[in-house]
């Protein structure tokens, strides 16, 4: 296992940017950045073992300031939707940007993804990590509390990326923490059309159309939603409407806390990718809103040139208390795992 640590680059704010590169005995690797606290490239080889780029990202930071994709990074304080930019909290209502039609999204203006993390690095001989720290004041984005966020990436010789995530705050305020790296294990200059996905999921939450869930918490059975056997992608898109998949899947119980809910195939390449979370649902987003964008290497991204497989906490769950609660309160600590186990078959 191998880590370095460079400069990436300085924010149009002054601040110092830093890039994180791990590389694994088997050929993964990761670059990682304190920008966002964000995966900006894995690459990963196939059954050949040619090495590829199997994420979107940009070469500078320039870019990931100018062009606010989400590209890679850590999503906060709520990841997703909540409906109307607004909640109330024991009595209280709190205003938040809305960015994103009538709702906001993936916490705000200037979220988790468009500030600087401190990093610090720790090397065994099997594993490499990344601890990335932040403290969001008071009232950021119009959160409630003072937040402190830990996240921590680590690659393993055994072919896992794992990501952490802790908090604890000093007033009550909603927090659900994902990440939001855009995968194509075929590699980015492809579509995601011809990918195999499972998702360990029997039931979605139906979204109105502003992509808000409705409330409901439906079965998968004899819908497009279902991908509890394995199908390409392309196979039911165009059947969800109105363009393509943008949906938070329940992952089914078990006795276990730590549950596999996706598995990504790329039949051509060998590539496979095995999500494993103790979070009750993913968000699996088929990247249906993606422009055409020049992307690191000179590759145009374009419309469905990858895919998003978030865990989480259900969307908007501050409008809905039959959801899994979202609310942190001082005292106790929020506390999550996301692995990625890579492997070619």
């Amino acid at each position: 296992m191998k880590l370095t640590r460079t400069t990436f680059g300085k924010t149009s704010h002054g601040q110092d940017v830093e890039l994180f590169s791990l590389q694994s005995v088997n050929g993964l690797g990761a670059e990682i950045i304190s920008y966002g606290a964000a995966l900006k490239s894995f690459r990963m080889p196939d059954r050949t073992g040619k090495v590829q780029e199997i994420t979107l990202g940009f070469d500078t930071l320039t870019e990931y300031e100018a062009n606010r994709r989400f590209f890679g990074a850590t999503i906060g304080r709520v990841a997703n939707r909540i409906a109307g930019g607004r909640f109330f909290l024991y009595g209280k209502e709190y205003r938040l940007a809305v960015n994103n039609g009538p709702n906001h999204l993936h916490g705000g203006l200037n979220g988790f993804d468009r500030v600087v993390w401190k990093g610090e690095t720790f090397l065994q001989s099997d594993r490499a990590s990344v601890v990335f720290t932040y403290t969001s004041p008071d009232g950021e984005e119009g959160y409630p509390g003072e937040l402190n966020v830990v996240v921590t990436y680590t690659l393993s010789d055994e072919g896992e990326l794992s990501i952490t995530y802790e908090a604890e705050t000093n007033e009550p305020t909603p927090v659900n923490l994902t990440n939001h790296t855009f995968w194509n294990l075929g590699g980015v200059t492809s579509t995601i059309e011809s990918l195999e996905l499972e998702l360990r999921c029997p039931f979605y939450l139906p979204v109105d159309d502003t992509l808000i869930p409705t409330g409901e918490i439906r079965s998968v059975k004899d819908t497009p939603m279902d991908f509890l056997t394995p199908k390409r992608i392309g196979r039911d898109i165009d059947q969800v409407k109105p363009n393509g998949y943008d949906h938070c899947f329940v992952i089914e119980g078990g006795k276990e806390p730590l549950r596999t809910a996706a598995i990504l195939r790329d039949p051509e390449s060998g590539r496979t990718m095995e999500v494993l979370t103790d979070l009750p649902g993913i968000q699996f987003y088929s990247g249906n809103m993606i422009k055409e964008i020049r992307g690191a290497g000179g590759v145009w991204f374009k419309r469905r040139s990858a895919l998003c497989l978030e865990t989480e906490l259900f969307p908007d769950s501050v409008h809905r208390p039959h959801f899994p609660s979202t609310i942190l309160h001082p005292g106790t600590v929020f506390r999550t795992l996301t692995i990625h186990r890579f492997r070619v078959e």
